[in-house]
């Protein structure tokens, strides 16, 4: 197949996730979906696999390999961690068993869908996203994640499309960016790595007019390697 087709294909692909989203009538896209899209922009994410039975679970955990993180996965529910719908560091078939059982009930006729993902470990965690600003159009946000995004709030923003000198200069801005250098005995971040996901968040934003908001948390930091491990993209105008 030609390499122009091939590309054209794989434009489709990303583009789709979107189309049939919008044409349903949704207001977001799934963490599952979300993650799906990103990653045909190249951003690195978590491995994870979607199943809705006991049966499916187990076959999935046998090919992600324990440890494993569960999750209540649907476009409805936006705040997972709220709706208690989120079980980290399962290591048996049993936690397993009872992990599923309990996020299954939590759902409320939100589906039956379960996120069977690998449990990434890193003591660094960032968060990278984009708002859809009616003035200034699609703007990349990077700063500090986990617990620390809404009680420190420290975010620096570019206006979309970003060089990669945008992206550094983001990373320089940031009152904690001290983190992201050898600290007890971690090794310094893969900051081209890190600039390369600002960049194709601010793609993303500039060609997807349908896409409000990205929101990438947390960005943890495995070795010196940045991986999403959530996510969510809201569309149109909705707000959680």
């Amino acid at each position: 197949m030609p390499l122009k087709r091939i590309i054209l294909l794989h434009e489709e692909k990303k583009m789709k996730i979107i189309d049939e989203a919008v044409k349903s009538g949704r207001t977001a896209l799934s963490e599952f979906e979300s993650k799906k899209l990103l990653a045909r922009y190249g951003i690195p994410v978590t491995r994870e696999i979607l199943v809705e039975s006991r049966e499916s679970l187990m076959e999935a955990i046998e090919e992600t390999g324990y440890p494993v993180v569960l999750k209540g996965c649907s476009p409805e529910i936006a705040h997972k961690t709220e709706k208690d719908l989120i079980r980290v560091d399962i290591r048996n078939k049993d936690e397993a068993l009872a992990a599923f059982k309990e996020i299954t009930a939590g759902m409320n006729g939100y589906g039956n869908s379960v996120l069977v993902q690998e449990m990434v470990r890193g003591k660094r965690e960032l968060m990278a996203g984009l708002i859809r600003d009616p003035q200034f159009g699609p703007c990349v946000m990077f700063g500090l994640g986990g617990i620390f995004t809404e009680v420190l709030n420290d975010v620096s923003f570019r206006t979309a499309p970003l060089e990669e000198s945008d992206a550094l200069e983001m990373m320089r801005e940031i009152r904690g960016h001290k983190i992201l250098g050898t600290v007890r005995g971690m090794e310094t971040v893969d900051t081209a790595m890190l600039a390369g996901i600002l960049i194709a968040i601010g793609k993303i934003g500039i060609e997807n007019e349908n896409i409000a908001e990205i929101d990438i948390n947390p960005l943890i930091i495995t070795g010196n390697r940045p991986v999403a491990v959530d996510a969510l993209i809201v569309l149109g105008t909705f707000r959680k």
